[in-house]
């Protein structure tokens, strides 16, 4: 719970300075959504066939003179128009930046709604910036490749 409150203080100040023009940011986002849909796993849960994808996001910056990471994961299952998706937060140390979830399940925090409403506010923020300044965010999209494992 302490990660928890400390990230969400340390976000709230993001968002402000961000706003402010004070933090440039570099953003990584591996992705399996725009992948062919026939590369996708499919998995099935109470007869029900979900096409699962997933997208991380890395969100660097230096703040009060230290670096700060966070990265965030998100899987999504899509149904005959429904959606649904988890989501996990991530601070790994410097060293640790791997799309991985076993390498990033040591350093999870606890992520409450509010958390992630939080993360969700930095991304829109982030991204209406890029769209206004491209040389304003640092972005970089790849595709991923999820595979599903028993």
């Amino acid at each position: 719970m302490k990660k928890q409150t400390e990230l969400s203080h340390t976000l709230t100040e993001l968002i402000r300075e961000t706003k402010e023009g004070k933090i440039r940011w570099n953003v990584e986002v591996q992705t399996t959504e725009a992948n062919d849909p026939a590369e996708k796993p499919v998995e099935q849960e109470n007869g029900v066939d979900w096409t699962v994808d997933e997208c991380y996001v890395s969100y660097y910056c230096i703040h009060k003179g230290k670096e700060f990471c966070m990265i965030t994961y998100e899987l999504i299952k899509t149904s005959e128009g429904r959606t649904t998706s988890s989501n996990m937060v991530f601070l790994p140390p410097l060293g640790v930046r791997f799309f991985d979830l076993r390498t990033l399940l040591p350093h999870s925090v606890e992520a409450s709604a509010v958390l992630l409403d939080q993360i969700h506010h930095l991304w829109v923020l982030l991204l209406d910036m890029y769209k206004v300044d491209k040389s304003s965010i640092y972005l970089d999209v790849r595709p991923g490749m999820l595979r599903i494992e028993d």
